[in-house]
């Protein structure tokens, strides 16, 4: 069913949900919703709430898990939640950390490369110092492909 956004009566989220008003008071009762007040202390509810509403409708009438089952539900989908988040932010951390070292190492091997080839060009040019470039000549190394053993 479509909903429009904003906020609901308790009557219009029973018609949506074909259910009691009463059901949905029983459920806010054990704390398992949560709707805001009027200072007329009407209920109004959000599309959070109805959301919320639609998943506790789907465990009570289409799983026939009861009101305490339907608690630990919400509890531990809330739980997984936090840790999904905690788990993403440590990926992301790592595969940050990761770049910086990747970065770090390529540019490592290319300083280690440039001095090595620096030293190749160096005693080679006290023997021939015509056929071979200046031991300062710089070297391309942007092609280098660097493969890491696991």
């Amino acid at each position: 069913m479509r909903r429009k956004k904003g906020y609901f009566s308790i009557s219009a989220v029973a018609e949506m949900f074909s259910i009691h008003p009463q059901t949905i008071r029983l459920y806010e009762q054990e704390g398992l919703i949560s709707p805001k007040r009027t200072d007329g202390n009407t209920r109004l509810f959000s599309e959070e709430d109805v959301n919320k509403l639609e998943e506790i409708v789907y465990l009570t009438h289409r799983l026939g898990i009861n009101l305490a089952g339907v608690e630990m539900v919400l509890k531990l989908r809330k739980q997984i939640k936090k840790l999904q988040k905690e788990m993403n932010n440590a990926f992301d951390e790592a595969d940050i950390e990761l770049t910086k070292q990747e970065l770090h190492s390529k540019a490592a091997v290319k300083s280690s490369a440039s001095r090595l080839m620096k030293i190749k060009y160096q005693s080679t040019s006290d023997q021939q110092p015509q056929e071979h470039p200046k031991a300062d000549a710089p070297v391309d190394l942007s092609n280098w492909e660097i493969e890491y053993d696991n």
